[in-house]
């Protein structure tokens, strides 16, 4: 090989194209030519960024593959189909988060076998005690909110709830500070659906009955 082809030869020394024997002469040069050797160091990038072109590429795509004329309109198209998409989900979201803000407490209430949620209220004329049960269906029983103003503690007190078929379940507790008569709110569960509730009482912790409220 004379030494002009030689030095012709240092893009494809560095690009790793040329054979067996063209390298190892190439190499041979290239211990004795600083120029060559300064030249396979700038191609160093690009045979880099070749080499992770060829690793990323399918081996069913021809090297010389082209796009076609129509590629730039379909991707442009795609990416209007994507952002219609985008925009349609961001609207199904908006409208979504209006439906929870206005009717929150109503889903709420509604969730679990469809009964429909139980809301009842009642004072007892005796006792003087106010309460509200909210109930809603749940997989596991009824969610129960209890709204209650107890002004003549202080005691400790249970709201219970009695079934269609007899059975009592105690779905909460509490304490009443003396004199307090605020309205306090009491979360719990019971284990019953709506539709097996016959009624809420609110006892005291020793079983005296302080209001009861009949289910519909």
């Amino acid at each position: 090989m004379r030494s002009l082809e030689r030095h012709r030869d240092v893009g494809a020394y560095a690009l790793g194209v040329l054979d067996e024997a063209d390298a190892f002469r190439f190499e041979d040069h290239l211990v004795a030519c600083p120029r060559c050797a300064a030249h396979v160091t700038e191609f160093g990038p690009t045979a880099r960024q070749l080499m992770l072109y060829r690793r990323a590429t399918p081996r069913f795509v021809h090297p010389m593959a082209q796009p076609g004329p129509r590629l730039l309109e379909r991707l442009v198209a795609d990416v209007a189909r994507r952002r219609l998409a985008g925009r349609r989900r961001l609207l199904f979201g908006l409208a979504a988060s209006v439906v929870l803000a206005v009717g929150g407490p109503a889903i709420t209430l509604v969730a679990g076998h469809g009964s429909g949620p139980v809301q009842v209220a009642a004072t007892d004329a005796k006792t003087g005690v106010w309460a509200e049960v909210r109930a809603a269906d749940a997989d596991w029983g009824s969610e129960v909110q209890l709204k209650i103003k107890d002004g003549t503690g202080a005691r400790s007190c249970r709201l219970v709830v009695i079934g269609r078929d007899g059975s009592e379940q105690t779905v909460t507790s509490w304490t009443v500070p003396s004199h307090d008569a605020r309205t306090n709110t009491i979360r719990g569960g019971a284990a019953m659906h709506t539709d097996q509730i016959d009624r809420f009482e609110v006892r005291t912790a020793d079983g005296q009955p302080l209001v009861t409220l009949d289910s519909p």
